[in-house]
């Protein structure tokens, strides 16, 4: 009986291909982004701030012209006659609270916009299949809410520069850029919480129609507190918007309705700061446990 060759098998360059790429990839379940994913933080983020420059005349300049109105039609209507109040004349008085009240309602707007959009359309896998902790995610979506705030501002504060009587002098600029950002992210929480807990568009409109803008009009924006009835005065120190628009009408004009003393408004900071750190910390814990989220 002759004796048969033993043919040795042979391994091709393509099964040594895939043999290596298997070796290269980590078992299952093994981490391979340790510490910040800084790429996909910044990716997502520039996705966001791209999706509103994309249109920016509907989402910049309108909001800014939309403001710009309320200025006009305010001070014509309550200033004429060089109406003073907190020694300013009514202009210079008003624009500094129009200014802080569109950084806060476009932060909302945009910060509510991209998870109710995702779940309407569904594409909400989008945003929660990438590599990104939660608190990267929270965080990209709250830094576009925050520039885009801010980019409203800018744009708000170059129109009202050029309007007849109104001065934007900075009497305390830590107090403008405090303020500010402290308005932005606090609006950009309470509309990323808002897109989560919201099935449908009029949900989110809900909360925008009765809750932010009833706040917005009723924080001081065009009048002191001082003018009200006690009980009203107290029912506007329970509102945080007040707090937000005297705050930051205080770096301009170096005065504000807070307290007679400036350390009012210092305990005002801080305690914005506290605000947003609660509901950072509520917004992390929502985002991780998944709800309205994951089915």
């Amino acid at each position: 009986m002759s004796e048969q060759p033993r043919i040795r098998p042979s391994v091709s360059a393509g099964g040594a291909a895939q043999a290596a790429v298997r070796r290269s990839f980590p078992a299952q379940g093994v981490p391979v982004i340790h510490g910040v994913n800084r790429l996909g933080l910044w990716t997502l983020y520039m996705k966001e701030v791209r999706r509103f420059f994309k249109v920016q005349t509907q989402t910049i300049w309108a909001p800014a012209i939309t403001t710009l109105l309320y200025l006009i039609i305010f001070t014509v209507a309550m200033g004429r006659g060089g109406r003073i109040v907190l020694g300013v004349n009514f202009a210079t008085f008003v624009a500094p609270g129009l200014i802080v009240m569109g950084m806060m309602n476009n932060a909302f707007a945009n910060a509510s916009f991209s998870f109710l959009s995702g779940k309407m359309q569904g594409t909400i896998i989008d945003y929660l299949m990438p590599p990104l902790s939660e608190g990267e995610l929270m965080l990209a979506m709250i830094g576009a809410a925050v520039t885009r705030a801010v980019l409203v501002g800018l744009a708000l504060a170059l129109a009202m520069a050029l309007w007849p009587g109104v001065s934007l002098a900075m009497a305390h600029p830590w107090a403008v850029v405090w303020f500010g950002l402290m308005a932005s992210i606090l609006l950009a929480f309470i509309g990323l919480l808002s897109s989560i807990w919201a099935d449908k568009f009029d949900h989110n409109a809900a909360i925008t129609n009765f809750i932010i803008f009833p706040l917005s009009l009723l924080s001081g924006t065009f009048y002191v507190i001082s003018n009200l009835a006690p009980a009203f005065q107290t029912l506007s120190r329970l509102n945080p918007f007040f707090y937000v628009i005297s705050g930051f009408r205080f770096g301009f004009l170096g005065r504000s309705d807070i307290g007679s003393a400036n350390l009012a408004v210092l305990h005002s900071a801080i305690g914005l700061g506290l605000l947003n750190a609660l509901l950072a910390l509520a917004t992390y814990l929502i985002l991780r446990s998944g709800w309205k989220l994951k089915s």
